[in-house]
């Protein structure tokens, strides 16, 4: 079991808190979701010696909430930012072909015309155009469909709410699982990354930062971290982390919030996701298993960072503008999961957050000390080693330039050779082809440590009890191997069963913690408490999502308990 690649086990984590005390490192990263775990493996990759520390759970934040697609942006060429598009292709062709295939996937959407004459050619020029910069590398080009082959397409649309369509690609993700990934590709590396480890206070040797002090919040154990250089990588957080640093930023991060609904497969007749324009943006139907994610919205939020909140509001605006184009209408029944995420924009001289830009920024407040915030989760390795380039003015040794775009993340090498053997690693473990693939497209190559838990324990291979689509092993890697330490961990970002069920979880969280505290070392006590937390959350998430606006929902939300207590406050 020791040999597993990047592995977070429970006594991992005890050692790396001691080598966090005890050790220098070149870089810190503070915030563990998609930039920060990137900016850990660029550094670690480039022969530096770097710590990660998150507060809470690796991409507990934003980088669990997105649309969970690596995309080129195709409304950005509206806005005229052609380098960001050409950027984000490039990205999400190494994601599909070289770095993360097991993770990332084509998927198709249908852009449906809604006028004769001017739209069609509107839109094939802008569609060139994106295709031209990368969007037709790996997957097909668009495709122009009359009415008749649009609805063949999607029969779910309604007769009189398209005149055509067009169809084009770009890859979906899960994020969660994806920032996992590049945490421990980080780890494998050799980075020290540790969740449930905030950043109480920063040191100093007389002008220049000179490292962190940390404060685990499983224990509420603190020790200081020296280092030659801070890496702010906090998304929404950026402000409150400069304040706590007692440095002026150089930007302003605001915090938009988007809300998607899921909702089961067969409620929308398609074969092809869907993209549609709205008054202030647009709206995406992404395939996603057994379901169709529905989203996103982009309004201010200026309440409680850590726990963004969906209103009724919210989810009748999605509701309203896909109900437009459906022939048989969703209503609130059926919706079985509901997100709300926040994007770190750049706060810019327009005041719709939509049309702020999805650019990056990179700054140096202090020396010591650069933050990083903006971007897209399309570009997270590019905004990584910008971070490093910036940090290298700080470091004592010369900087090896970024290599991450060669560096395949945990579980691609081997990835397709398993795919065609999706048969006999079923016969092998004495299950149906069809999981095996899940398992391959949630692990990769790693598959085989996965299933390596079941080898002496052949029960570990049913189902969880009320979250089918996943296997009891999945639960005992994801607290083995995984660094999951909270039933919300597991539930939320190792698997998706909140979202993806309408008992968002509550059904299978005994049978879960039951399986994690074999692990954790966890008493009856330690069981139900991590129960009551976590539907305590849903209680809290399900009445948010009946109040009209931001204020009353942050204020049912953000009363429920949070599963890491000691971190309930935000740091300022």
């Amino acid at each position: 079991m020791s040999g597993h690649a990047g592995r977070l086990s429970p006594e991992g984590r005890e050692r790396s808190w001691e080598r966090l005390g005890s050790e220098h490192f070149d870089v810190v990263v503070i915030g563990g979701g998609v930039v920060g775990t990137g900016a850990a493996l660029d550094a670690a990759t480039r022969g530096l010696k770097v710590a990660l520390v998150e507060a809470r759970d690796f991409a507990a934040g934003t980088s669990s909430r997105s649309s969970k697609l690596f995309h080129g942006g195709l409304r950005y060429l509206e806005q005229f930012e052609f380098g960001l598009v050409r950027e984000a292709l490039r990205e999400r062709e190494l994601m599909l072909t070289r770095l993360a295939p097991h993770l990332v996937k084509p998927v198709s959407f249908l852009y449906p015309l809604t006028h004769r004459i001017w739209e069609r050619p509107y839109t094939a020029s802008g569609l060139l155009l994106y295709d031209t910069m990368g969007g037709a590398r790996s997957v097909p080009g668009q495709r122009h469909l009359t009415k008749s082959g649009a609805l063949r397409l999607v029969p779910g649309l309604r007769h009189d709410a398209l005149v055509g369509g067009v169809r084009y690609y770009d890859a979906l993700a899960d994020d969660a699982r994806h920032t996992l990934t590049v945490a421990r590709t980080a780890a494998h590396y050799g980075a020290v990354v540790q969740a449930s480890t905030q950043v109480v206070g920063f040191l100093r040797e007389a002008d220049r930062i000179s490292g962190v002090r940390v404060r685990d919040v499983e224990s509420a154990a603190e020790q200081d971290v020296t280092c030659d250089v801070v890496i702010n990588c906090t998304g929404v957080w950026t402000d409150e982390m400069q304040r706590l640093a007692g440095t002026r930023g150089r930007f302003r991060v605001r915090a938009s919030k988007g809300v998607h609904i899921v909702v089961p497969r067969d409620r929308i007749a398609a074969e092809s996701g869907l993209i549609l324009r709205t008054e202030k943006s647009v709206l995406f139907v992404i395939p996603w298993r057994s379901h169709w994610i529905i989203g996103t919205t982009d309004t201010d939020w200026t309440y409680d960072l850590a726990h963004p909140a969906a209103t009724r509001a919210d989810i009748d605006y999605i509701l309203d503008h896909i109900n437009a184009v459906l022939a048989t209408p969703l209503t609130h029944d059926d919706i079985e999961g509901v997100y709300a995420g926040l994007r770190p924009l750049l706060a810019g001289e327009s005041d719709e957050s939509s049309k702020l830009s999805r650019e990056h920024a990179v700054a140096r407040p202090a020396p010591g000390m650069v933050a990083i915030a903006g971007g897209k989760y399309t570009t997270y390795r590019v905004m990584a080693a910008d971070a490093i380039d910036a940090a290298a003015e700080d470091l004592r040794s010369r900087t090896a330039p970024s290599i991450t775009d060669r560096v395949p993340l945990l579980g691609a090498d081997g990835y397709y050779a398993l795919v065609n053997q999706v048969d006999r690693l079923g016969a092998q473990y004495g299950l149906h082809p069809h999981r095996v693939r899940h398992l391959l497209d949630r692990y990769g190559s790693m598959v085989h440590e996965v299933l390596g838990l079941a080898v002496e324990r052949p029960e570990l291979l049913e189902p969880v009890p009320g979250a089918p689509d996943y296997l009891k092993v999945e639960i005992a890697y994801g607290v083995s191997d995984e660094g999951a330490l909270h039933l919300d961990d597991m539930l939320t970002r190792r698997t998706r069963i909140s979202i993806e069920y309408p008992h968002r979880g509550l059904d299978c969280a005994e049978p879960v913690a039951r399986l994690m505290a074999e692990t954790l070392g966890w008493d009856e006590k330690r069981v139900a408490q991590e129960i009551d937390v976590y539907s305590e959350r849903v209680t809290a998430e399900r009445n948010s999502q009946t109040k009209e606006d931001d204020q009353a929902a942050d204020e049912v939300r953000s009363a429920a308990s949070e599963p890491r207590p000691l971190v309930a406050e935000p740091v300022s």
